[in-house]
């Protein structure tokens, strides 16, 4: 992608580069027009002076001697009183003034023996000689000029621009934990200033309807749990049917989605975590042991002593729901890896499952997916525990993604 900055210096050269291609092809033609008028002026003037000379007959006949520069002024004529067509007995005039080389002017006089024609020239080789010293004054001139301004447009965009990436970089580190920041506010009071101020308005409405949606889902969700454990109590307090087996399974799935929310609330909200020590091998054989099923055989790969600074009830969390997912979804083994690998915990939790294709690897990790074919074998999940397990990952400075059977989290 071409930077604005990179696109206006190229356009502001390409403008100026046209207009001093113009304004030089004006200025040689304009000097080259003008310097052959004076040439033909001064040859018309040396015609006119030379003309009574002609007259008294002191240049009727002169031809110049061997090997010497050729006069400015000949004269010609004829037994008719025409132009002649040769002078100086038979030199030719277009021999005498090449019309490249010489501004010739002519004139007719009237002398004793005649009719004459007076032949005046003036060298166009000064001229020539001042649109060569235009043209060496111009050709480096041009470019050299090119690169100031080039230089100058991008020393003046990038210093106009500066704020910009200043409220860009800004905006690329706000994220829905910390609405409160806002992008810095040029002193220019113009179009910038009014940008960032108009992007700071936006983060103020964006962070009151943020604060907004989490105050409502965390008291939602506490107000949820009363209830629901009241009505889980009367349920098991009720005679034993097939039906209160069913309530008493919804009724574990509301708990579960409240507690879920919850949890969603406090980490959305930035909570600080009470962290200290925690061995990750440790957590994950303990809390995979619990969470796993006799219809599932568990495989635990764990390296001692693989120690991160961290939430015990949060990483406890965390392998609570990557084992839930693996469980749901294994044919037969879940495989729980602990190991550090350069310098990082490795927390891998694997199943013999059918996997998730390579499209969804990320979509899967958006609160209240379920992908299709998972929804036939899930046992009630909402969505949200692989949601909660890459926000709890994030928030220790780590990350969870997908892979090939199943999940990887990496710890510093």
């Amino acid at each position: 992608m071409r930077s604005l900055r990179v696109r206006a210096t190229l356009a502001a050269t390409l403008v100026v580069a046209v207009a001093l291609g113009i304004a030089a092809a004006v200025l040689v033609a304009t000097l080259r027009a003008n310097l052959r008028d004076s040439f033909d002026a001064e040859a018309a003037r040396r015609a006119v002076l030379a003309a009574p000379l002609v007259i008294q007959g002191y240049a009727a006949k002169t031809k110049p001697a061997a090997g010497a520069p050729d006069p400015d002024v000949i004269v010609g004529k004829d037994d008719n009183g025409a132009i002649a067509t040769t002078v100086s007995e038979g030199a030719p005039v277009t021999t005498w003034a090449q019309p490249a080389d010489f501004a010739v002017a002519s004139m007719t006089v009237s002398t004793e023996t005649g009719p004459a024609t007076v032949f005046a020239r003036a060298s166009l080789l000064p001229a020539q000689e001042a649109l060569d010293t235009l043209n060496r004054a111009l050709l480096p001139g041009i470019p050299a000029l090119l690169v100031v301004v080039a230089g100058m447009t991008w020393f003046s965009v990038g210093r106009t621009l500066a704020p910009v990436a200043s409220i860009r970089a800004k905006l690329a580190h706000i994220t829905a934990r910390d609405l409160h920041q806002r992008v810095p506010v040029p002193e220019s009071q113009d179009e910038v200033a009014a940008l960032a101020g108009t992007v700071n308005g936006t983060l103020d409405r964006l962070e009151t309807a943020v604060e907004t949606h989490k105050r409502f889902v965390a008291d939602a969700a506490h107000e949820l749990r009363s209830p629901i454990a009241t009505l889980r109590a009367r349920l098991e307090l009720a005679d034993p049917s097939e039906l209160t087996r069913e309530a008493l399974r919804d009724i574990e799935r509301l708990q579960a989605l409240a507690a879920d929310l919850l949890m969603l609330a406090r980490l959305d909200a930035g909570e600080p975590l009470l962290t200290g020590e925690l061995d990750v091998g440790q957590v994950a054989a303990e809390e995979s042991l619990r969470h796993t099923t006799s219809e599932v055989r568990l495989e635990l790969d764990v390296q001692p002593d693989v120690v991160i600074q961290g939430s015990r009830g949060h990483l406890a969390r965390l392998v609570i729901n990557l084992v839930d997912n693996a469980v749901r979804h294994a044919a037969g083994t879940v495989v729980v890896r602990v190991a550090r690998e350069g310098g990082e915990a490795i927390l891998e939790v694997l199943d013999d499952g059918p996997g998730i294709p390579p499209e969804h690897r990320e979509a899967v990790f958006d609160r209240f997916t379920r992908l299709d074919e998972a929804r036939a074998r899930d046992g009630g999940g909402a969505g949200l525990g692989l949601a909660i397990a890459r926000d709890i990952a994030v928030l220790h400075g780590g990350t969870l993604v997908a892979q090939d059977g199943g999940f990887i989290a990496k710890f510093p």
